[in-house]
């Protein structure tokens, strides 16, 4: 198929890694670069109107559109396929000819945050909404969703891969991801039990002054390859979900133990499907259970490591990268 692929290029970015996903299956992918409408970089005009407007620019928007109506005459997709292209104009995105148009969110669609409304208003004239939750599946279809499927998130062979260690780091435990008001204070108590011994990498987390005050390793995000590197460093890495987004499994889901990390996650059913709890992964329930491992870890390395690498051989053995989720993606359409 020839698919026009509208979502993030960005290095690090899920939807870049779906695109190259859909191209391993053998599908010819087009891509047409949204950063500049869902990431507008800081301070730039269409940054500063984002955040007064509570909507995304006009004239990026329509120059973008403009991009995807000349990209599709040359291209002449059999798909359009849209990334969270929900701040996209719905009518002209939908007008683009191709025999099939598909809409793919990652996020929880029944959350505010993740939709607009002229997508709600367009929601059913896309041909397939794929969503990353099971509970959304019922919803969208009680939304007038024409079809739905769900996929699980998945790991891109490219970058979450075992890497060996760079400088000095080795810390007890770590945390990749967005700073969260869910997250914040787990990680403050976990910083104030192993100060230097904790590392949180992810956008935001310098603005907490008491996890900074305990110590621990407060850095920027990572992407790509860095991640694989930030997960060496740890010897249990921590999968926390989004409760905004009713998360019960998530990106980190794969991609930690596929980079070779040990998964030490929120014990949910998906999670409890996905790896064998203290054979491939640990999971916990509460803060004090997820004590009592990361203790365990530090005193017993070799098995964190036993775990670590069970759970990657298991992720990894199976069907779980970006290329399997866009052929049953491409299965779900027929």
């Amino acid at each position: 198929m020839r698919i026009l692929y509208v979502g993030d290029d960005w290095v690090g970015s899920n939807a870049r890694s779906l695109a190259d996903g859909f191209r391993a299956a053998g599908h010819d992918v087009l891509v047409a670069d949204t950063t500049a409408i869902t990431l507008p970089r800081r301070l730039s005009p269409p940054w500063v109107y984002a955040k007064f407007a509570g909507r995304r620019a006009p004239r990026t928007v329509a120059a973008m559109h403009d991009e995807i109506d000349s990209l599709a005459a040359d291209f002449a997709p059999d798909m359009l396929f849209g990334f969270k292209s929900v701040h996209l104009d719905q009518r002209r995105l939908l007008s683009v000819p191709a025999a099939l148009r598909v809409h793919y969110s990652p996020d929880d669609v029944a959350n505010p945050e993740n939709v607009t409304a002229d997508y709600l208003a367009h929601e059913a004239e896309w041909d397939l909404v794929v969503t990353t939750k099971r509970h959304n599946v019922p919803e969208l279809s009680a939304r007038g969703a024409r079809a739905v499927t769900f996929v699980s998130s998945a790991y891109d062979p490219a970058w979450h891969r075992p890497c060996a260690r760079r400088g000095g780091d080795r810390f007890t435990a770590g945390f990749i991801g967005a700073r969260r008001p869910d997250r914040t204070g787990l990680l403050t108590a976990l910083g104030r039990d192993y100060g230097a011994a904790l590392a949180v990498y992810g956008p935001g987390w310098w603005r907490e002054p008491a996890l900074r005050r305990t110590g621990t390793a407060v850095r920027g995000p990572v992407y790509g390859e860095d991640f694989s590197v930030a997960v060496a460093g740890m010897l249990a890495n921590l999968v926390l979900l989004n409760s905004a987004n009713r998360d019960t499994h998530t990106c980190r889901s794969f991609e930690i133990p596929a980079a070779g990390g040990l998964f030490v996650g929120e014990r949910t059913d998906e999670h409890a499907r996905l790896l064998d709890d203290e054979e491939e992964c640990f999971l916990f329930s509460s803060a004090e259970e997820l004590r009592a491992i990361l203790d365990r870890c530090a005193h017993r390395p070799d098995r964190a490591a036993e775990v670590a690498e069970a759970g990657h051989r298991r992720i990894t053995a199976g069907a779980n990268s970006y290329a399997d989720r866009a052929r049953e993606i491409i299965a779900a359409i027929g």
